[in-house]
């Protein structure tokens, strides 16, 4: 079990990772060994994400997700795959806790009585400048 937040804690076996040769700079290290890691993990039919996270979850992955519903984390900055395996599952943790904050919900205000006095001044302003500019001049 990889505890998330008290009230979240995903399977194991939810995740699916598969390796990859890391691309960019590396020499015969990268051409030799599969040292990025891709992690996969199935947003819409996990049973240990609530629906709420699930959908915020879903919004925030944006293009790392797949039509199917699968989330995709690919992890190459570091030359070993096990220090690649653990960024990638810090980033879904991360990922999955910024998807479990409920956004606040907004909450209408009035405009102050300054703020619109200021605002009504400031198109009076510029009703003025715009004025002077379609003056025509005297013919005499």
């Amino acid at each position: 079990m990889i505890r998330i937040t008290d009230a979240i804690a995903i399977e194991e076996r939810e995740i699916e990772e598969s390796f990859i040769r890391a691309s960019g700079p590396g020499g015969q290290n990268v051409n030799k060994l599969s040292t990025a890691v891709q992690l996969r993990f199935d947003v819409r039919r996990s049973p240990s994400l609530p629906n709420d996270v699930s959908t915020r979850l879903q919004r925030l992955a944006g293009s790392r997700l797949t039509k199917d519903g699968v989330l995709v984390i690919t992890a190459q900055r570091h030359r070993t795959q096990e220090r690649n395996r653990d960024d990638a599952l810090a980033r879904l943790v991360d990922l999955i806790r910024l998807a479990a904050v409920p956004p606040k919900p907004r909450r209408p205000t009035r405009p102050t009585a300054a703020s619109r006095a200021r605002r009504l001044q400031g198109k009076k302003r510029r009703s003025g400048i715009k004025g002077l500019r379609q003056a025509k001049p005297d013919i005499d």
